[in-house]
C-alpha cells in the first residue's frame, strides 16, 4: 500500500526487558474483574442507555458475577449523575459489589464526583489524566514536568474530599494513553501519585496501564506490563489493572500477555464493545481461561440470556461469530467436522470420559447453555453423513444403518443446494419419510400371511398396475419367504439384502422401524425403511419401501 512509510512506531520498549512472562504456559489465577461497559461501553454507543437500561444492564452484570463495576463518569451529565444517586439511594448496590466513577484532575469536577458518591458502600474513585507524547505535544502543550503536577495535584484533592465524604472510597490513577508514553516516564508518574495515596496492605491503589489506543504487538505490551509491575513502589500494596482497547484486533492477547507479565485486573466490556475497535471482550478473556480448567469467577452458564439482555439494552448485535456468545461458533457444516464431532462425543460416551478432549470443539457447549443439536451439528449442502444422520437419530431416535447414511446424506445436501438454505431438523426428517418410509408406489403391500412354520412358505397380496395379486414363495426366514414371492413373480432381480431393526422411542414407544437395503441390476444400494406398531410388519414395509425406490430408480 501507498504511504505506508508515514507510520512510525509511536510506541516505547522499556529500558529494561526480561520476559519473565513468555516462561509461564496460562493464566493460572482469575483476575479481578471490572466491567465498563456502564461507562466505556455506554459512550460507545450510538444512542447510550436510558436510566432504566442502565439499572437493568447494571443488575445483569451483578448476576454474570462482578464484584467492581464502573457505573460513569458522574460529573459529565445529570443522567450519569442520577443513576449513580438512584443506585446509592435505592440501595441497588450488593454488599459485596464496589462501584468505580471516573474524573479528571479538575476540582470542580473531583467535588461534584463526591457529591454523587456520597454514602456509597464501596467506591473506587478513578483518576486519569493523558502522559503520551502526542498528547502532551499536540493537545495539551505541557511539559513533563506540567503533567506530573496535573496527577500529582489531582490525587491530592481525591484524598482530600475523600476525608470529608461519607462513604468508603479506594483510588485508582490511569496514566491515560501509556502505550504512547516513555516507560520511564509512566514510571515516574505512577510513583509520584503513589506517594500521594501511600497505599497500605488494607488499602491498596490501583494503577491501571491502560492500551488506549493499541499501537504494538501483545508481546511490546506484555514487557511494558512487566517493567511497571517489577519498578512499582509500593509494589506489594499496588494492584496492576490493564484496559486495553481493540484497535490493533490484539486486546485479548494484549491482556492475556498483560496477565502474564503482572497484570491482577481487568478492566473490559461483555463482547468488547467501546470506543473505535472496542475494549478487550470479557467473554473471551473469561472462557478462554476456563478452557484451561482455570475457573474465572464469572457465570456464562446461560451466555444465551446474557447475549439477549446485551442486545437490548445496547441496540447492538452479537456477531455470529464472536468467539463463544455468537450464534454459529459451535456450529460445523462441514461434513469432516461433523463427522469428527460426531464421534468424540459417542467415544466420550462410551468410555465415559471426564476430560473434555472432543475434535473441533474448544469447550463443552453445554457448559454455557448451548445445545449439541440446536448449536453445534448444522445442515446445508456442505454437511456430512455423520452429521445428518446424527440429528435424525437426536431428534426422532432413526437409528440408520451406515451405508444408509451415505445414501440419505446425499440426498439431503442435494435438497439444502437446490434451495440455497440452511435445513432445520424437521425439513431433514420430512425429507427421510418422504424418501424411504412406508413407500407404496408402484408395488403396494395389501396383506401376507404364513401358511408353514418351517419351510416358511407365504402368500402376500399386492396392488401393481392397477391389479390385486397373490404371490406365493418360501425361504429360510419370513422375510426372504417374502423376498423370494416378489422376485419370482414380479420379475424382479436384486440381491445382499441388508436388515436392521430397532424400536422407535420417540413419540410413540409401541412402534417399531426397520430399514432394508437391497443392490439392484444397476449395482447400486437402494433402500427403504418401514414403520409399524409390529416389528416384522415394519420389516416387510422397509422391504417394498426398498424395492419401490429401486424401480424409481432404474
Amino acid at each position: 500500500m501507498k504511504n505506508c512509510n508515514k507510520y512510525q512506531r509511536g510506541y516505547f520498549m522499556p529500558p529494561l526487558t526480561s520476559f519473565k512472562w513468555a516462561q509461564q504456559e496460562y493464566v493460572t489465577t482469575p483476575p479481578t474483574w471490572c466491567s465498563v461497559d456502564l461507562r466505556d461501553g455506554n459512550q460507545a454507543l450510538v444512542v447510550p442507555m436510558s436510566l432504566e437500561e442502565k439499572l437493568e444492564f447494571f443488575q445483569l452484570l451483578v448476576k454474570v458475577g462482578f464484584k467492581e463495576i464502573e457505573v460513569g463518569f458522574p460529573a459529565a451529565s445529570e443522567t450519569e449523575y442520577t443513576f449513580l444517586r438512584t443506585l446509592i439511594e435505592q440501595d441497588l448496590i450488593p454488599e459485596d459489589v464496589s462501584i468505580q466513577v471516573l474524573t479528571q484532575s479538575r476540582e470542580h469536577i473531583i467535588e461534584k464526583t463526591f457529591k454523587a458518591l456520597e454514602g456509597a458502600k464501596r467506591a473506587v474513585v478513578h483518576l486519569y489524566n493523558s502522559t503520551s507524547v502526542a498528547q502532551r505535544e499536540q493537545v495539551f502543550k505541557m511539559t513533563k514536568e506540567e503533567i506530573i503536577e496535573i496527577a500529582v495535584s489531582g490525587a491530592q484533592l481525591l484524598k482530600q474530599y475523600a476525608a470529608k465524604t461519607e462513604g468508603n472510597f479506594r483510588f485508582e490513577y490511569s496514566p491515560e494513553s501509556f502505550t504512547g508514553t516513555e516507560m520511564e516516564f509512566a514510571l515516574e508518574i505512577c510513583n509520584k501519585v503513589l506517594d500521594v495515596f501511600e497505599p497500605t496492605p488494607e488499602n491498596k491503589v490501583i494503577i491501571n496501564l491502560p492500551a488506549t489506543v493499541s499501537m504494538s504487538m501483545p508481546h511490546v505490551y506484555a514487557s511494558q506490563i512487566e517493567y511497571m509491575s517489577d519498578h512499582f513502589k509500593y509494589r506489594d500494596n499496588v494492584i496492576l489493572s490493564l484496559h486495553p482497547h481493540n484497535d490493533r484486533g490484539t486486546a485479548v492477547a494484549d491482556a492475556e500477555l498483560g496477565l502474564l507479565a503482572g497484570g491482577q485486573r481487568i478492566e473490559g466490556t461483555l463482547f468488547g464493545n467501546g470506543e473505535r475497535t472496542g475494549n478487550v471482550d470479557i467473554v473471551t478473556l473469561a472462557l478462554n481461561m476456563f478452557s484451561h480448567g482455570v475457573d474465572p469467577g464469572l457465570n456464562f452458564e446461560n451466555m444465551l440470556d446474557i447475549t439477549a439482555g446485551y442486545e437490548k439494552l445496547t441496540g447492538m448485535k452479537v456477531h455470529e461469530r464472536q468467539p463463544y456468545g455468537g450464534k454459529l461458533v459451535f456450529a460445523a457444516f462441514s461434513g469432516s467436522h461433523q463427522d469428527a464431532i460426531t464421534k468424540g462425543m459417542k467415544y466420550r460416551e462410551e468410555r465415559d470420559c471426564n476430560n473434555w478432549t472432543v475434535p473441533y470443539l474448544l469447550i463443552d457447549p453445554q457448559d454455557i447453555g448451548r445445545e449439541y443439536e440446536g448449536d453445534v451439528i448444522r445442515i446445508n449442502s456442505q454437511s456430512g453423513k455423520g452429521g445428518i444422520a446424527f440429528l435424525l437419530e437426536q431428534h426422532y431416535a432413526f437409528d440408520l444403518p451406515a451405508k444408509m447414511r451415505e445414501d440419505f446424506g446425499y440426498k439431503v445436501k442435494n435438497v439444502s443446494d437446490q434451495l440455497h438454505k440452511e435445513l432445520m431438523p424437521v425439513e431433514i426428517k420430512d425429507i427421510f419419510v418422504k424418501e424411504y418410509v412406508n413407500i407404496d408406489n408402484p408395488v403396494e403391500l395389501v396383506n401376507f400371511r404364513f401358511n408353514g412354520q418351517e419351510d416358511f412358505h407365504t402368500t402376500v397380496t399386492i396392488r401393481y398396475n392397477n391389479e390385486t395379486l397373490e404371490l406365493s414363495g418360501k425361504g429360510e426366514g419370513r422375510l426372504d419367504a417374502i423376498s423370494n414371492a416378489l422376485q419370482s413373480q414380479l420379475g424382479l432381480s436384486y440381491s445382499n439384502l441388508n436388515y436392521k431393526e430397532h424400536a422407535l422411542e420417540v413419540g410413540s414407544k409401541s412402534q417399531a422401524v426397520s430399514y432394508v437395503g437391497i443392490t439392484g441390476p444397476d449395482g447400486a444400494m437402494h433402500w427403504g425403511c418401514g414403520i409399524h406398531m409390529d416389528i416384522f410388519t415394519s420389516s416387510v414395509k422397509a422391504l417394498f419401501s426398498a424395492i419401490n425406490t429401486m424401480k424409481k430408480a432404474i
